[in-house]
């Protein structure tokens, strides 16, 4: 059964206090007053005649056009859903929120992932479901159930150019909009404790040769993401309280890997 966190409620804006101010100058002779009042009319007339001066904007800014909203697709696994982690920070989620501070209009993430899937188990929920419309790109994050499973690398092959061939018609017909993102490696966690994590690693590696190849051969990029999964190892703040997902920390690294390509392929396509 899915297990997702709630997104905490976040809090409203803070009421600013205003200083009420006097309603009088004490202590100001009448002449005075009327002195006063007269240097105000002028500044504010001299204020409103004043024309703008374009100054340059140090925020961080990006070619990509932001007339219309970015979407995108994400398929995938608990990996792509977030199990264990709090809706905020999944990666999905933190990417979104990445382009948004870069004032990218983009549409909440679109996901279509759940626990446990395989490669097959995907192509199936995805006709299920049917996303509508285009998408500016669609994420493919799969396969780990199936190395779980003790599914070979030749049935995964066939389903993931299956996958790969419905991304691309997700994103209008343009493989250079699809991007796979490596496995990455479970053996290092807790929950593998008393396994053979050699033999966990060799075939993670092997599945991720195969989704290497496939994306480049359809013409989609690739993201690896494995290496940095396998940092959990010594570092247990990179994990889940499941101790087998990634936490939040862990899906920020990603997102570093991730977000620069992403850049390049709304700027590109």
């Amino acid at each position: 059964m899915d297990s997702i966190s709630q997104m905490a409620t976040r809090p409203m804006g803070s009421i600013i206090n205003e200083r009420q101010l006097p309603g009088e100058f004490y202590g100001q002779q009448p002449q005075t007053l009327q002195a006063l009042m007269w240097y105000i009319v002028i500044v504010i007339a001299l204020v409103g005649c004043a024309v703008p001066v374009d100054t340059p904007d140090d925020t961080a800014t990006s070619s990509v056009d932001t007339s219309s909203m970015i979407r995108i697709l994400f398929l995938g696994d608990s990996y792509t859903i977030g199990e264990g982690v709090a809706i905020s920070e999944r990666w999905p989620d933190q990417l979104v929120e990445q382009l948004r501070q870069r004032g990218l209009s983009t549409e909440d993430p679109m996901i279509v992932a759940r626990t446990g899937w395989t490669a097959d188990d995907l192509l199936t929920g995805t006709l299920q479901i049917n996303p509508r419309g285009e998408y500016d790109l669609v994420t493919l994050l799969i396969g780990v159930n199936n190395q779980y499973r003790g599914q070979d690398v030749v049935t995964y092959r066939q389903q993931l150019r299956r996958l790969l061939d419905q991304a691309g018609r997700f994103a209008d017909g343009n493989p250079g909009r699809v991007m796979v993102i490596s496995i990455p490696d479970w053996g290092v966690t807790p929950f593998a404790q008393g396994l053979e994590r050699e033999k966990i690693a060799f075939e993670i590696d092997a599945f991720n040769e195969v989704n290497r190849q496939e994306a480049e051969q359809a013409g989609a990029i690739y993201v690896d993401i494995t290496p940095a999964s396998r940092r959990a190892a010594r570092d247990g703040g990179l994990l889940a309280s499941d101790g087998l997902h990634p936490s939040g920390k862990m899906y920020a690294e990603w997102v570093d890997l991730i977000l620069p390509q992403v850049l390049d392929t709304l700027e590109s396509n």
